[in-house]
C-alpha cells in the first residue's frame, strides 16, 4: 500500500463488481417469438383466439338458418302443438283416476324427437361454423392442456389481479360497445317497424306470426353483422396481444438456441477436436506416400500411388500453412521425396478430397512427376 495515501480516505473506497456495470439483455422482452417456443405455446393451448369473432358468425349462420327454415320450423311447432293437443287423453286411464307411466314417456319420446328434428339444422351449421372459424384462427390441433386443473386458477390474489388486468378492462370496453350498439341497430330496426307494429292486433294470427317473424330476423341479422365489426376488432387486438404476450428476451433466444442447437462454444470445441483427430491420422499416412508436392510454402500435398489398391493415385493428405510445413516435416523424417510444383499442388489440394482419387486432367502431370521419382531411383533401368 503506498503510505502517502491517508487512511481516512481509504474510508471512502467501496468494493464493487464489474458485473454490475454488465448489459443486461435478459431482461427486455423485445424479441419476436421463435417457432419452437410457438408450438410449446400451442400444444398448451394458447393461441391468439377471439370468441367475439366466432360468436359474430354463429349469430350470422343462426338467423340466416332461421331465414331459410322459418316454414320448416313453423311446421314442425305446428305439429307438435297439434300432437300436444290431441293426444292429451293417452295420458290417463279410461277411469281417469291416475296416469299412465307407459303414456307419458311415449309422449315425452315423441316430444323430445319432434324437437331434435326442429334445431337439427341449427345444431349442424352451428357446429360447422364453429369448427371452420376455429380452423381459421389456430389451425387444426387438439389440446386437452386448458382442460386440466391448476392449482393457480384458485390463487385469490391471481384472480384480483386478472379482474384489474388490461384483458378485463378491454373486455369491460367491448362489452359497453356491444351492447350499445346492439341496443342502436335494434332501436333504428324497430323504429323502421313502428307502422306495422301498431296494427298487428288487427291482422290475422298467421300474418301476425310471420311479420314478427320477419322483424325478429331481419333485426338479428343487422345486430350480427354489426357484432361482426366488434368480433374483428377483436381478433385483431388478440392477434397482436399474443404476440406481444410471446415476445422474448436475447438471453431466451440465447438459451433456446443452446437447448436446441447446443451450446455453440461447445459444438465449437467438438468441431476443433474432430479436426485435430482428423490431423493426426492424416499425419500418420503421410509415410506411406510415394511423394509430396508442395507450393512450396503454403501447400503441400502427399500422393500415393498403389495398383492393388487403386488404379489412379490417391491422396494421402493435404494441409496450408502449419498443417503443410507439418506435412513435409514428416515426410523428411521419413525419406518421403518432396517436389515443388505449384500448379499442381494447388489443383490437387482445390480438387481432391483426402483419400479420393485424383481426376484423369490431373493423370499426365502426376505421372510425370512419379517417372521422374523412379528413373531418379532406378538411374539404369
Amino acid at each position: 500500500m503506498n503510505p502517502c495515501i491517508d487512511d481516512k480516505k481509504m474510508n471512502y473506497i467501496l468494493p464493487y463488481n464489474l458485473q454490475w456495470f454488465a448489459n443486461d439483455e435478459g431482461g427486455e422482452k423485445t424479441e419476436p417469438a421463435t417457432q419452437k417456443k410457438l408450438e410449446d405455446a400451442r400444444k398448451e393451448g394458447k393461441v391468439a383466439k377471439s370468441k367475439e369473432l366466432t360468436a359474430a358468425f354463429d349469430l350470422i349462420v343462426l338467423f340466416l338458418v332461421l331465414k331459410f327454415f322459418v316454414g320448416y320450423v313453423g311446421n314442425g311447432l305446428l305439429e307438435i302443438f297439434s300432437f300436444v293437443y290431441g293426444n292429451m287423453d293417452d295420458f290417463v286411464k279410461v277411469n281417469r283416476s291416475y296416469l299412465s307411466a307407459q303414456a307419458v314417456s311415449g309422449f315425452l319420446m315423441n316430444m323430445i324427437l319432434k324437437w331434435m328434428m326442429i334445431v337439427l339444422p341449427f345444431f349442424i351449421f352451428g357446429i360447422a361454423i364453429t369448427l371452420l372459424l376455429s380452423i381459421f384462427q389456430v389451425g387444426w390441433k387438439v389440446s386437452a392442456k386448458p382442460l386440466e386443473p391448476k392449482l393457480s386458477k384458485f390463487n385469490p390474489i391471481n384472480g384480483f389481479k386478472r379482474i384489474f388486468s388490461k384483458d378485463s378492462i378491454f373486455n369491460l370496453f367491448m362489452s359497453i360497445v356491444k351492447i350499445a350498439l346492439i341496443g342502436i341497430v335494434a332501436y333504428n330496426s324497430l323504429k323502421d317497424k313502428e307502422n306495422e307494429l301498431f296494427i298487428l292486433y288487427d291482422m290475422p294470427l298467421n300474418q301476425a306470426i310471420g311479420l314478427i317473424g320477419d322483424i325478429i330476423i331481419d333485426t338479428g341479422l343487422m345486430i350480427s353483422i354489426v357484432y361482426l365489426l366488434v368480433g374483428i376488432a377483436d381478433f385483431i387486438y388478440q392477434r397482436i396481444k399474443f404476440r406481444d404476450e410471446m415476445k422474448m428476451s436475447k438471453q431466451e433466444v440465447k438459451d433456446e438456441y443452446k437447448n436446441t442447437e447446443g451450446d455453440p462454444q461447445v459444438k465449437g470445441q467438438q468441431k476443433r477436436r474432430m479436426q485435430e483427430a482428423s490431423r493426426r491420422r492424416m499425419m500418420q499416412d503421410v509415410p506411406k506416400a510415394d511423394v509430396v508436392i508442395t507450393n512450396p510454402t503454403h501447400i503441400a500435398v502427399a500422393l500415393k500411388y498403389d495398383p492393388d489398391v487403386s488404379p489412379a493415385p490417391y491422396l494421402l493428405a493435404k494441409g496450408e500453412e502449419y498443417v503443410a510445413q507439418r506435412i513435409k516435416e514428416v515426410a523428411k523424417e521419413n525419406g518421403i521425396e518432396i517436389v515443388e510444383n505449384k500448379p499442381l499442388a494447388r489443383m490437387i489440394y482445390a480438387n481432391v478430397d483426402i483419400g479420393a482419387e485424383i481426376p484423369p486432367e490431373l493423370y499426365h502431370a502426376v505421372a510425370e512427376v512419379l517417372a521422374m521419382l523412379y528413373n531418379a531411383k532406378h538411374p539404369n533401368g
